[in-house]
């Protein structure tokens, strides 16, 4: 074990505006295309050696199967402390930025020999092995405003980005549950996903990025009424405003829902991954 008792490390919030769900056999392969932001708000965690493994997520302790499965990889046991600036299960990535970050934190603590790549990959495999996402951590991991070119974990997928930042304000209605929309049928939003990159692709700006996200939702049948509602009054007030997949939360750039006349959290996109904290 090393001489460092604890290590912290924070991982970006990340909304994907558009995503195409890809399977295989193997989890490290398996994952989705698409586009999203990183967000200066985002998870720090902590990982202390202990008896039994224990994660506590703001404050109460819970259960976070990509977590439990990360430090199952290092053959050991710990208590994880999760604090997050962003609502869980409404679209921002937390489960992913838990799995990343306790996989950092855990190779500083115990030891661990595993590169950056290994890293995400692991968390990334304990992502998909739990049905809770299938491309924030590698995104994550990257920061800024990542496009997915190609599904999977690093070696496999591929990631480009729109060169730029910008500020972001957020507001969420409540939660949409991951699993039941990935595991499902993803046709209809896959075919849409697919649409939406290769327009991004053409022309990767963030306006068009989010206008594309924009029309996803609706084209995959994932739009809900609330965050309908909020896109609109940002649409009416001039700004660009999407749903964040998958939760009942709205994204918008700059002060797109204050002009709105809504009261939204505000941060920045994050122009880096992320990364182990100084002790």
């Amino acid at each position: 074990m090393s001489d460092q008792s604890t290590a912290t490390a924070f991982v970006p919030g990340h909304v994907t505006g558009f995503f195409s769900a890809h399977r295989t056999d193997d989890p490290a392969t398996t994952g989705s295309r698409g586009g999203g932001l990183t967000l200066s708000d985002g998870v720090r965690v902590t990982v202390t050696p202990a008896e039994t493994t224990r994660v506590d997520l703001d404050g109460r302790r819970t259960e976070m199967p990509p977590v439990e499965r990360v430090v199952d990889t290092f053959g050991t046991t710990a208590t994880v402390v999760v604090d997050s600036d962003l609502p869980v299960g409404s679209g921002f990535g937390v489960s992913g930025a838990a799995a990343l970050g306790t996989a950092l934190a855990s190779n500083t603590v115990f030891d661990g020999d595993r590169s950056e790549n290994d890293l995400v990959e692991l968390a990334h495999v304990a992502e998909v092995e739990s049905g809770t996402g299938l491309g924030d951590v590698v995104s994550q991991a990257r920061g800024g405003i990542p496009i997915r070119v190609e599904p999977g974990a690093p070696g496999h997928g591929v990631l480009d980005g729109v060169p730029t930042s910008a500020r972001v304000e957020y507001l969420t209605f409540g939660e949409l549950s991951t699993a039941e929309v990935i595991e499902g049928d993803t046709t209809r939003l896959s075919r849409a996903g697919e649409r939406a990159l290769s327009e991004l692709r053409e022309r990767p700006t963030l306006p068009h990025l989010v206008r594309l996200s924009r029309r996803f939702a609706r084209e995959a049948g994932l739009l809900v009424p609330e965050v309908e509602t909020a896109i609109e009054a940002v649409s009416d007030a001039g700004g660009e405003a999407a749903m964040a997949m998958l939760g009942r939360s709205v994204f918008a750039l700059g002060t797109g829902l204050s002009d709105a006349g809504y009261d939204p959290q505000v941060c920045e996109t994050y122009p880096s991954g992320a990364h182990l904290c100084h002790p």
